[in-house]
C-alpha cells in the first residue's frame, strides 16, 4: 500500500471566494457545475472501491458552500475541497507514491540538522491543512498542505545549500523539492508582470 502525493499552484483567494460568495458570477456558477460533477464521479469511484463515508463528497461540497457542515469527522470534505482547488489551480504534478508519509518527518530532521528552518521542513507544510476549517478526515488521510508561492525561492535555496551534506536516503527527494520550488519561484516572478497572483502551492496526500 502506498500514499500518493500531488502538487499544484494557483490563487487560493479564488477558491475561498467561490465557497463564500453570497451571489456568484456566471463563471463561478459554471465552475461550480463542473465541480459538482467531479464530486459525484469521486463518490462513484469510492463506491466501486467499497469505500463509504457518512457524508458523500457531493453532499460535503454543498455543505461547504452553505457554510454548515453536518459532522466534525469525515474525509469527504477534504475530497470536496480538493475538487474546488483543482478547478482553479494548475495541472497536477505527480510527486510519487510513499509507503510511509511519516518518512517526510525523518527527512525534515535531516534537513534541520544542517540549519533548514522549521517552517521550510516538508513535514511542516505537507501536513499544514487547508486554509479553511474543515472536518477532520478521520483515519489521518487524505491530508492537505499549503505553502506560500512567494517563499518558493527561499525553500529552494535552503535545500540546495545542504544537498551535498544529506545522507543518500534523503538527497534525491530533497533535490526534487528544490527543483520544483526553483521552478515555482521562477513562475512566481514571471506572473507578477501579468497581474496574475498564483499565491499558493497546494499539496494533496492520499
Amino acid at each position: 500500500m502506498g500514499y500518493s502525493l500531488d502538487m499544484s499552484t494557483g490563487d487560493m483567494r479564488e477558491v475561498v471566494r467561490l465557497l463564500t460568495a453570497v451571489e456568484r458570477t456566471a463563471d463561478q456558477e459554471r465552475r461550480l457545475g463542473l465541480i459538482r460533477e467531479q464530486c459525484m464521479q469521486t463518490d462513484l469511484r469510492l463506491r466501486e472501491q467499497g469505500t463509504a463515508f457518512g457524508v458523500s463528497v457531493a453532499q460535503a461540497l454543498e455543505e461547504l458552500i452553505e457554510g454548515m457542515v453536518s459532522t466534525n469527522v469525515c474525509p469527504a470534505y477534504m475530497y470536496a475541497f480538493r475538487h474546488v482547488v483543482a478547478s482553479h489551480f494548475s495541472d497536477i504534478t505527480d510527486l510519487g507514491v510513499w509507503r510511509q508519509p511519516s518518512w517526510f518527518f525523518a527527512l525534515g530532521d535531516e534537513l534541520a540538522r544542517y540549519g533548514v528552518p522549521v517552517d521550510l521542513l516538508p513535514g511542516t507544510f505537507l501536513f499544514s491543512g487547508p486554509p479553511l476549517r474543515l472536518p477532520h478526515p478521520g483515519d489521518a488521510f487524505p491530508q492537505i498542505g499549503i505553502f506560500p508561492a512567494q517563499r518558493a525561492a527561499e525553500l529552494a535555496g535552503s535545500y540546495e545549500a545542504v544537498l551535498h551534506r544529506l545522507g543518500p536516503d534523503y538527497r534525491g527527494t530533497a533535490a526534487r523539492f528544490a527543483e520544483l520550488m526553483r521552478f515555482e519561484a521562477d513562475e512566481w516572478e514571471s506572473v507578477q508582470k501579468t497581474g496574475r497572483t498564483p499565491d499558493t502551492i497546494f499539496f494533496w496526500f492520499r
